[in-house]
């Protein structure tokens, strides 16, 4: 077994979660069973989506119940639990906005939108593949002020990504020019630790939003640990309850 050393193959907030356990020390980490890959069983799921909308107008069509179980292969019983049932199936399509995460979060999918978004839009895929790999808390949007966050991306040196002002200037103009005929920007993403949010996902339209004098705008918490995420609910429930 080689040594590997762990700047090489963690991502950096990975690294820090780690390091709170152990430091410098050489620690043995057993291979486990392989997370479904996203979108690994969205093909099966359309499939039982279709078929079961099909079986359903079919019904209504005037088929009998002995010839669906005929046609599709299943038993009467589980036809008719198709027919009658009152579960609302709903199979959300993604889109960059507030409303789009707004829907995956009724739908208990923020997670899922997180990484549609990051694998996409949000053009990241170095942190979705950082999220998948430990389960995480993925709270819904939720509209908190703007005073609770900081960037940590921009030409400031102390920066944690450091990036050339002119190119973060032009961004975040661009950004006020869209912002100003646009409510429906998709949420800031970020992360509770150590008793404060790193903002990982919108610095430039944080800085936009901020420039333009607003107090607040939408955002999907996303935190590791359990006691954090009671310390986080205890200070900010009522962003949830109201």
């Amino acid at each position: 077994m080689n040594y590997e050393n762990g700047d090489d193959i963690f991502p950096e907030l990975l690294l820090r979660q780690i390091q709170k356990y152990v430091s410098g020390k050489l620690v043995y980490i057993p291979a486990g069973e392989r997370k479904k890959a996203w979108g690994e069983v969205t093909g099966y799921k359309m499939y039982l989506y279709e078929r079961n909308k099909n079986i359903r107008n079919h019904f209504k069509n005037g088929d009998s119940v002995a010839a669906l179980s005929e046609e599709y292969f299943l038993s009467d019983e589980t036809i008719k639990k198709i027919i009658y049932s009152k579960k609302e199936e709903t199979i959300l399509q993604y889109e960059c906005t507030l409303t789009s995460a707004l829907e995956y979060g009724k739908a208990g999918q923020t997670e899922k939108w997180i990484h549609e978004y990051l694998l996409s839009d949000g053009q990241n895929k170095e942190f979705s593949d950082g999220l998948k790999l430990f389960d995480r808390y993925f709270m819904c949007p939720v509209k908190m002020p703007l005073s609770f966050f900081t960037r940590c991306c921009g030409p400031e040196d102390d920066m944690k990504y450091k990036i050339p002002k002119d190119a973060f200037e032009l961004h975040v103009q661009k950004l006020m020019n869209v912002i100003q005929n646009e409510s429906n920007m998709p949420p800031f993403i970020a992360n509770y630790v150590d008793g404060r949010f790193e903002l990982n996902d919108g610095n430039h339209r944080f800085e936009a939003y901020r420039r333009l004098g607003k107090k607040e705008h939408y955002i999907i918490i996303w935190i590791t640990q359990k006691h954090e995420y009671d310390e986080f609910m205890n200070k900010f429930s009522e962003y949830y309850s109201s």
